[in-house]
């Protein structure tokens, strides 16, 4: 009789446990459908830029019973971000700015080094996180934290069907973050004549689509 109530016992702790408390150590990678942005809002003008695609690219190691703990690298390719306007992004990305044609130079990388968030991850929810980690842009290394959104979708066999020629897998892991950073934190400083036009202050902000691999 007790080994039977300790068996009962058992299946309702399993049966109860939400299935990302057993998930384990996951590996996703960017979904080329990803984007990063960038604004700078002076006084006179807000300059935004934008990527996507491939330019946009990285790994994220985790369990999604254990989200606070994730590690990874995004990169994003500076050299393809695009402002709307040719002689702007020609100056943006020369040698007083990104200086993107020296390779050491052309990628923002953020090396992600864990994770503030309430609990696990749960099918089909979406939670409020800060990302810490580390923002290396023209080969400076920043600190930071940035405000996140993450949600986390369990396809179905069925469903996959259906996006697996999108790139989806069964897991996927919706982030999108606001990073503040600015341009003499990356030893980059504004000529004084471009005040009014272009803010020292910049903020990033990536949408990522994350997938199992």
């Amino acid at each position: 009789m007790k080994s039977r109530i300790i068996f009962l016992v058992g299946f309702l702790v399993l049966a109860i446990t939400p299935h990302t408390a057993v998930a384990g150590q996951m590996t996703f990678t960017v979904l080329e459908n990803s984007r990063a942005t960038f604004k700078s809002e002076a006084l006179l003008e807000t300059v935004v830029g934008t990527t996507s695609g491939p330019a946009v690219s990285g790994i994220v190691m985790g369990d999604l019973a254990k989200p606070q703990a994730a590690t990874g690298v995004i990169r994003v390719d500076l050299a393809t971000l695009r402002t709307g306007h040719a002689m702007r992004d020609a100056d943006m990305l020369g040698k007083d700015y990104l200086d993107t044609k020296k390779e050491t130079n052309r990628y923002a990388v953020f090396e992600l080094k864990g994770v503030e968030m309430a609990g696990p991850l749960q099918p089909g929810n979406g939670v409020p996180a800060k990302l810490r980690g580390t923002l290396t842009i023209k080969g400076v290394p920043v600190n930071l934290a940035a405000d996140a959104h993450v949600s986390y979708l369990k396809l179905t066999p069925e469903q996959l069907e259906t996006q697996r020629n999108f790139g989806f897998t069964s897991d996927t892991v919706r982030v999108s973050a606001k990073f503040n950073t600015s341009f003499t934190n990356h030893r980059m400083q504004i000529p004084q004549v471009m005040f009014s036009r272009l803010s020292n202050d910049i903020q990033l902000d990536v949408d990522l689509t994350l997938v199992r691999k």
